[in-house]
Parts: C-alpha cells; sequence; structure tokens
C-alpha cells in the first residue's frame, strides 16, 4: 500500500493543530492560576531575534494552509495575522484545521510530481510536490510548532512531549 500525498500532509498538519490548540489551552490556564497576563505569553519569544509565540501559531497556521492548498492545487486562504489573545490563536487554529478537512483528497492526486512554485525573500523556488511536502513545508511546520512549544515551556507552562505529540 502507497502512502498519498493527501495521507501524508493533511491528518499530520490536522493532528499536530490540534495539538497545538490543546497546548495553548494548557497555557492560558497556566496564565490564569498563576495570574500572569496572558498576552505575557503571547508575546514571548526564546530570543529577540525570533517570532513571538502568537506568530510563531500565525507561521504554523499558515504553513499548513499554504501547504495543503498548493498541493491540492485550489487557493490559499488569506487571514489577516491579527490575533493577539489565546481565543484569537485558537479561532485561527480551528479555521485551519476547518480548510485542511474541506480539502477534497482527490485534489492530491499526482501532486507528488506537480510542480510548486513559491516566491521566498529573494527569489522564486520550484519544487516537484514530494519534495515541497517533505523538505519545506513539514521541517518548517513541526519548526513553528516545536518553537511555539518550547515559549511556552521556558515560560514555565507545565507541558510535556505528550502534549507535543498528542494521544496515539
Amino acid at each position: 500500500m502507497s502512502l498519498s500525498m493527501y495521507d501524508a500532509s493533511v491528518p499530520v498538519l490536522t493532528r499536530m493543530l490540534t495539538n497545538l490548540s490543546a497546548i495553548l489551552d494548557k497555557a492560558e490556564a497556566s496564565a490564569e492560576a498563576r495570574k500572569i497576563d496572558p498576552s505575557v505569553l503571547t508575546s514571548a519569544r526564546l530570543t529577540p531575534d525570533m517570532f513571538a509565540l502568537a506568530r510563531q501559531v500565525q507561521v504554523a497556521s499558515d504553513g499548513a494552509k499554504g501547504g495543503a492548498a498548493r498541493l491540492a492545487g485550489v487557493e490559499i486562504p488569506s487571514y489577516e495575522d491579527t490575533e493577539t489573545t489565546f481565543a484569537e490563536l485558537k479561532a485561527r487554529i480551528a479555521k485551519t484545521v476547518a480548510f485542511l478537512n474541506g480539502l477534497d483528497a482527490k485534489k492530491f492526486e499526482g501532486a507528488e510530481t506537480r510542480s510548486i512554485t513559491m516566491k521566498m525573500r529573494d527569489a522564486e523556488v520550484t519544487f516537484p510536490g514530494q519534495v515541497f511536502l517533505l523538505n519545506f513545508v513539514l521541517p518548517n511546520f513541526y519548526f513553528h510548532l516545536t518553537t511555539a512549544y518550547a515559549i511556552l515551556r521556558q515560560n514555565g507552562v507545565d507541558i510535556g512531549k505528550r502534549d507535543f505529540l498528542g494521544a496515539a
């Protein structure tokens, strides 16, 4: 049995976004229990030259919806990147998961060889779909998820590897 591009992308992206949403629930509860303004956490960053938590969530969302949309050959939904609260970040994740779940698996047929061109800061880069997913979308997605997790962990939120990975 072969692994389809749909199966290698959409279920993985939705699962991890769902886990991220649950982590944000724990972060919000932690802020409340410790009597910390939630914006301290949503604006926290690991180092001054890295994005804050809210932006990490936005970029993970963008990577998921943009990657899947390109593979499916459909229009990428545009979000405004104005989320600053846990509720707004969770709503963005929910909107992204709903978009991913609404994608037709048939649209991914042939995606492994579909040419995907992305405009980067200084150039356009073209990938075959499989390379795009495995070497660009998923590593970038996991980078931003992991950074969001690390920001919260560094700030005392009681989360662990099981929270990141979710239920089996």
